[in-house]
């Protein structure tokens, strides 16, 4: 019984799994309040990415492009940026901040968006000297890398423009990661239940917008310009992925020596237990009698389905590194087997992680972690029948392998478009549990129904 993590060695991509970096940087700019960001590159690396987004939280978000064609590739694509912030400051009033986020066709050409985003400003003092609109450069080729680390490179360099040292504001930096709305919501309810005055980056619980009286939608970050510059006045950060925002509290402990916490991803009993311990320790709050109570509620629904239907199934895991590690140890939990865990790019850390190395201490059966994957490694497994499934948790991607399959799958991740609202409620923390637990479960259930394998037991539990 052991726990090998390799490297697939691939000359090409069969049905991937991650998109690129731009789209990580678009969606942490999102997040911020009064913010469009501009991405320098051809439209469709807009488009696509808008379309993403609309598919997996059904709305729209505003997205700018500098529209580069082939001229730029000779003479340089600088100037579509100054024409594109002039344009957005003129057509948004209320607009704080522009990401310049670069793409692979304008690193390849080696644009200087350092020295274009000076040249904006001298335009931005004279056309609009009323005004204060922030400029982040956020360098992410799609060349490398990937949702993931351009996610994480974006925080970053939002960080890394705006935090400036003031006042200690008593507060507490919240990384987020790339979560769901309903996630985020959980999480602020821990920090209200735990009476913690907390910044969360990025707030995306309004992407779950309201309609209006009035027949408006305010789907928009909710993360403003002074959160994000008085973070370097934390009494602390905490940041729930690693690979994902951990970097943004790396450099303010480094910076501006804001003390810095890599918490372990929540999902399920034991990380979420961790994630509130370490809140307590950075701000010196007490854990409520009412989040013990959600503990004990989430524990006794899972008690009630571990042993009799989850134990010994086994599992195929694929996404961001952080989320599959996360559910793979949730699925411990729940006496799950998670044989196949799939990461959708390279990191030399990923193998050094203290999760995956506890891992490989601690699993009884045979593990496999595989990184630069794409589904077609999955579904290669599945069809040369190197690995027997009882499930498969991943996003909506991934969706045709399970069908032809005869796999169960629960949807899970970026991007899930094919089931409706998931994106509203939380897979993080007590009641995440709780309800992924649940899922899960009814997931097996209606796939028992539908093959007659087993329905017998839906009858006398």
């Amino acid at each position: 019984m052991s726990c090998t993590v390799e490297s697939k060695d691939r000359a090409g991509i069969i049905n991937p799994m991650y998109t690129c970096q731009p789209a990580g940087g678009q969606f942490a700019s999102i997040g911020v309040k009064d913010c469009i960001p501009l991405v320098h590159g051809g439209q469709g690396c807009t488009m696509f990415v808008r379309l993403l987004f609309a598919q997996h939280f059904k709305e729209n978000f505003a997205i700018a492009s500098s529209s580069v064609h082939e001229d730029a590739a000779v003479f340089g694509g600088t100037k579509r940026i100054i024409e594109g912030v002039e344009v957005l400051a003129r057509r948004y009033p209320e607009l704080r901040v522009i990401p310049i986020i670069t793409t692979c066709s304008t690193e390849v050409i080696g644009d200087d968006i350092e020295g274009t985003i000076t040249a904006c400003y001298k335009m931005l003092a004279k056309e609009f000297p009323e005004r204060t609109i922030h400029l982040v450069p956020m360098h992410t080729p799609s060349f490398k890398g990937s949702q993931v680390s351009g996610y994480d490179e974006a925080v970053k360099s939002l960080i890394k423009t705006l935090a400036k040292k003031g006042p200690p504001t008593g507060k507490l930096n919240v990384f987020t990661g790339w979560v769901n709305p309903g996630d985020v919501d959980e999480l602020k309810f821990y920090l209200d239940e735990m009476g913690v005055d907390a910044t969360v980056l990025m707030d995306t619980s309004r992407f779950d917008s309201p309609m209006l009286p009035d027949k408006s939608l305010q789907t928009e970050g909710s993360t403003t310009v002074e959160d994000l510059q008085d973070t370097a006045n934390a009494i602390g950060s905490i940041s729930l992925n690693r690979y994902e925002g951990g970097g943004a509290a790396d450099h303010l402990k480094r910076e501006f020596d804001v003390p810095a916490i890599q918490s372990p991803t929540p999902y399920g009993i034991a990380n979420t237990d961790e994630l509130l311990r370490n809140i307590s320790t950075l701000t010196g709050k007490p854990i409520p009698a009412s989040l013990v109570w959600e503990r004990g509620r989430a524990l006794n629904a899972l008690t009630d389905l571990a042993h009799m239907f989850f134990a010994d199934k086994k599992v195929a895991i694929y996404g961001h590194p952080d989320l599959v590690i996360g559910l793979a140890q949730f699925c411990m939990e729940v006496e799950m087997k998670p044989v196949l865990l799939l990461f959708g790019d390279e990191n030399g850390r990923y193998k050094r992680d203290p999760r995956v190395l506890e891992l490989k201490k601690t699993v009884d059966f045979d593990m496999q972690i595989v990184c630069n994957a794409d589904l077609w490694e999955l579904e290669r497994r599945i069809k040369d029948k190197e690995i027997e499934l009882d499930l498969i948790m991943g996003h909506s991607k991934g969706r045709y392998i399970a069908i032809d399959a005869g796999i169960p799958m629960v949807r899970v991740g970026f991007p899930t478009f094919d089931r409706a609202g998931l994106q509203r409620h939380p897979t993080m923390g007590y009641r995440g549990a709780m309800h992924l637990g649940e899922t899960i479960a009814n997931t097996m259930f209606s796939h028992m129904e539908y093959t007659k394998n087993r329905e017998w037991i839906l009858n006398t539990w």
